[in-house]
């Protein structure tokens, strides 16, 4: 949800049309504009909305959205340039305790079929819900069809009732519906690719501060443009030419014979705000700004003019654009001229350097740019963006992303997961360093790191990460030219044995196999390969191996069930060049088997390139075998994520959300700045979300621990003895677990030592009975300032951060998260049932990793949450030790339809 600071200030979304509009609360001052809006209403919109044709109606509507607040009321409205061109409001029904509020909407003429009235829609449910408002009702007139298609097409479970010519709709609020979120993201993808239009498939551009000098930034983007053959119409602007680069030049925006849809700007720092309010004004509608160093003021000055009119904004501090579709062939930027063509893969950067790498390697490759996007500094324009626009762009196939940093990840990696079924989608892992951990109060929040946050949104989304800009681009070339494998069985050849084993090792070291072939495969090969050939898995096929024996062995291997992809290394030789052989040529000549087939060139100068094929496939080769091991991996990856159910949040039962809030709100009343729970406080939040704990009692006295000992542990069992305390977060390690305590005498032992131990720190005793042996493990959160919650699971007990053994995934887990989770760790044999032992309780395993993730995606508040150690048998999972620190934040819908 958007909290109320920055409601209160306003937010910007699009329209479906791509333009702005600016959503805030209703304020006295917009008293005249709302009265403009009802006024200028047809008669027949005027009845539609009041259910008459009174003129004094749109007053008393104006006057109670603009008069003083009143409890139970919200009204938003959405304005364009000051103008209010439409109004939502609610009402709470009668008695005030009721989740159930009354709904209306007016939009002003000319502004109707746009998504004004959906977008208000959107932005009063969020501002209701926060409210504890779970419903909206609505009356409308029988005939008002476009409210009724609002309602309709919102997303929401809506129910009607007809009466007299009236319907009567009542909306549940379930935001966290799939249907809901699903409708949001088609709009939210329509919107945006109308908005980048203007940024990418532009009728007019101007570059503006098109300078005279060769070299000058300016100068080379024109120069780039016009050698693009850049379909549209192209102006400069510099107030000290005619014409520069034997393109037409004008002193200013507002001078130009026509308006820019495009401006690419080049000015001083200083001079970039005043440009965009002249672009703005004149109705530019997309804006790349190139130049670097602003500073705050002038950054800001620059978004706000954006907002002001409406303009889409790339960088600053960019490179450029580009588009190369016949119908545009643009390319707005001051890179290097490069060979582009029109190609398949959307590209979008943060680093200018990255971005001419990448737009060098996929020219070489033959693979080439569909768009090119720089996104500098990212003020606006956003990989999000880019992936929607590529997903409404026919001719993209593969997406490569290099992102620095993430502005809404959630709603970025909801997108990419969308996006990553239809085509590949490629990133650089860049900042994998440790550096970012600092501090960690807990267990969990000791283990995630942001490393671990963004490999689990990639994991999650299907994002293919890599771990340079060379692996990415070795990766793309097998998945523009290959098939999928079906699994990860790697079948080796070479004509040199020893190749062919550093191959084997460079494919089993990036988690593929190798596996010996069955004997009717082996046979097979020992009939067509010179004498001498070895036909296990590698296959050495001796220098003495022809053309054609190359081409039948790869096409023999390739279409076997038993073979999942090919790798050929070949290393050139005096006795296949004495015979004029070509033996690379010989894998183009192969047919087109299921599995796909890389080549491993020992004299390979690049570092990957296609080998043309005239009648099928291209064949990627790599020069090293670690290249084109990790090219497969990643293609197996991406197969198995394919493969795989999509995956749903379930639905959980005995989940008490109010009375788990409650216990938040009161901690937080009593504790503003935030803290740690006591035992009984976090005993309070898992039993409301259903999570199993070993029972246990708190007490504050030696005589009240005895007691509770032999209650819990019964006769002849053993208790265990835990000091708290708000600064004790590492009891063990500090000595603060006593354990295996048999009778009252050692209880009452083991209690006078905890008192000695830490005195006042110490503010009471935790007593259990000793749990029964399990796999020890732990499962938590940490609420990530940029990721949201995290939830992580692995390997628990007192050795949980020597030995790392950990695995995350963003909330709100899907059944499929969850049980990749448990899967992940390498302890996960231990569940699964190791050396014939019965596994542990998966499906409690699973149930509480997903009421975890219920808990931290209910809680803005949860900071992190420690289970540690979670003890799970075959018979049951049970909590033996938890840890929460709360924190005063608000909810945050990622998914609200709102720009940067």
């Amino acid at each position: 949800m958007v909290d109320a600071e920055q409601r209160a200030r306003g937010v910007h979304a699009l329209l479906t049309d791509g333009s702005t509009v600016l959503i805030r609360p209703v304020e006295p001052s917009d008293h005249d504009e709302v009265l403009r809006l009802y006024e200028g209403m047809t008669p027949q919109h005027v009845r539609a909305r009041f259910f008459s044709a009174g003129a004094h109606m749109g007053r008393q509507a104006a006057d109670r959205m603009c008069g003083p607040p009143a409890p139970g009321y919200r009204a938003l409205a959405a304005l364009v340039a000051a103008r209010v061109v439409g109004v939502a409001e609610y009402r709470r029904v009668e008695p005030e305790s009721t989740t159930t509020a009354e709904l209306a909407l007016a939009v002003a003429e000319g502004w109707h079929h746009r998504g004004v009235g959906t977008l208000l829609l959107e932005h009063l449910v969020d501002a209701a819900r926060e409210e504890g408002i779970t419903a909206f009702t609505a009356d409308a007139l029988a005939d008002n069809h476009p409210v009724l298609e609002v309602f309709a097409h919102l997303g929401l479970p809506v129910s009607r009732r007809f009466s007299d010519g009236e319907v009567h709709c009542a909306v549940r609020l379930d935001t966290d519906d799939e249907h809901y979120l699903r409708a949001v993201d088609e709009r939210a993808r329509g919107a945006d690719a109308a908005s980048l239009r203007f940024v990418l498939r532009p009728a007019c551009v101007a570059v503006v501060g098109a300078g005279r000098r060769a070299g000058s930034v300016g100068r080379e983007v024109l120069r780039n443009i016009r050698r693009s053959r850049y379909t549209g119409l192209l102006y400069a602007v510099n107030p000290n030419a005619h014409s520069i680069a034997a393109v037409p030049c004008f002193p200013s925006v507002t001078a130009l014979p026509h308006t820019p849809d495009l401006a690419v700007v080049a000015v001083p720092p200083d001079a970039v705000p005043g440009v965009a309010r002249e672009c703005g004004a004149t109705g530019v509608r997309g804006l790349v700004v190139l130049t670097s160093g602003l500073d705050r003021g002038q950054g800001t000055a620059l978004l706000e003019a954006c907002r002001a009119h409406g303009m889409r904004l790339v960088g600053p501090n960019c490179l450029g654009v580009a588009n190369t579709h016949e119908e545009v062939r643009l390319e707005a930027t001051f890179a290097p001229p490069w060979d582009h063509g029109s190609g398949t893969a959307g590209v979008a950067v943060q680093s200018g350097g990255v971005g001419i790498a990448l737009l060098r390697g996929l020219a070489g490759l033959g693979i080439g740019t569909s768009s090119f996007v720089s996104l500098g500094d990212k003020y606006d324009v956003s990989g999000n963006d880019l992936l929607r626009w590529w997903e409404s762009d026919e001719r993209t196939t593969m997406a490569l992303l290099h992102l620095e940093s993430y502005g809404n990840p959630r709603a970025f990696s909801r997108t990419a997961r969308r996006v990553a079924r239809r085509m590949p989608v490629l990133t650089v892992d860049a900042g994998r360093s440790e550096a970012g951990r600092r501090g960690a109060a807990s267990h969990t929040a000791a283990a995630a790191t942001p490393t671990m946050s963004r490999q689990a949104l990639f994991t999650q989304a299907g994002i293919i990460a890599t771990r340079s800009i060379n692996e990415l681009l070795c990766t793309a070339a097998l998945l523009h030219a290959q098939p999928l494998p079906a699994g990860t069985s790697v079948a080796v050849v070479s004509n040199a044995g020893g190749m062919g084993v550093l191959v084997a090792d460079a494919c089993v070291e990036a988690g593929l196999a190798v596996p010996p072939f069955p004997a009717d495969l082996t046979t097979a090969l020992g009939g067509r390969l010179p004498a001498g050939s070895g036909t296990a898995n590698p296959v050495d096929v001796t220098p003495a191996v022809t053309e054609e024996q190359v081409t039948w062995c790869v096409d023999l291997l390739a279409g076997h069930p038993a073979v999942d992809a090919v790798v050929v290394a070949l290393v050139p030789t005096a006795v296949s060049t004495a015979r004029g052989e070509d033996l690379a040529r010989a894998l183009t000549d192969a047919g087109e088997g299921t599995a796909p087939v890389a080549a491993v060139l020992f004299d390979q100068v690049e570092s990957v390139r296609l080998l043309p094929a005239p009648h099928g496939r291209a064949v990627p080769a790599y020069a090293d075998p670690a290249s084109a091991a990790h090219a497969l991996a990643h293609a197996a990856g991406r197969a198995r994520w394919r493969a795989r159910p999509v995956g749903t949040v379930p639905e959980l039962d005995g989940i008490d959300r109010a009375s788990a809030g409650a216990l938040v709100d009161a901690f937080l009343a009593q504790n503003p700045g935030g803290g740690w729970l006591d035992p009984t406080g976090c005993a309070g939040l898992l039993d409301a979300y259903g999570i199993p704990q070993v029972p246990w009692a708190w007490v504050t006295g030696e005589d009240e621990a005895a007691e509770a000992a032999a209650r819990l542990a019964g006769p002849g069992g053993r208790a265990v003895l835990k000091a708290y305390g708000p600064g004790l977060v590492h009891k063990s390690e500090r000595g603060g677990v006593l354990l295996d305590l048999a009778g009252e005498e050692a209880v009452r032992a083991s209690h006078r030592e905890l008192v000695a131990r830490f005195g006042d720190a110490m503010a009471g005793v935790l007593v259990q009975a000793m749990a029964e042996r399990g796999t020890e493990l732990i499962a938590g959160v940490v609420q990530d300032e940029v990721f949201g919650p995290l939830v992580l699971f692995g390997l628990g007990g007192t050795a949980t951060n020597v030995l790392a053994d950990h695995a995350a995934r963003l909330a709100p887990l899907t059944d499929r998260d969850a049980h990749d989770l448990i899967t992940a760790p390498r302890c996960a044999p231990l569940l699964l049932g190791h050396h014939g032992a019965p596994p542990a309780d998966l499906a409690g395993l699973e149930s509480l990793l997903l009421r975890l993730s219920r808990l931290a995606s209910d809680l803005p508040q949860l900071a992190e949450a420690d289970l540690n150690p979670v003890v799970a048998r075959p018979d049951g999972v049970t909590v033996l030790d938890t840890r929460v620190r709360l924190l005063p934040r608000r909810a945050h819908d990622p998914y609200l339809r709102r720009l940067r």
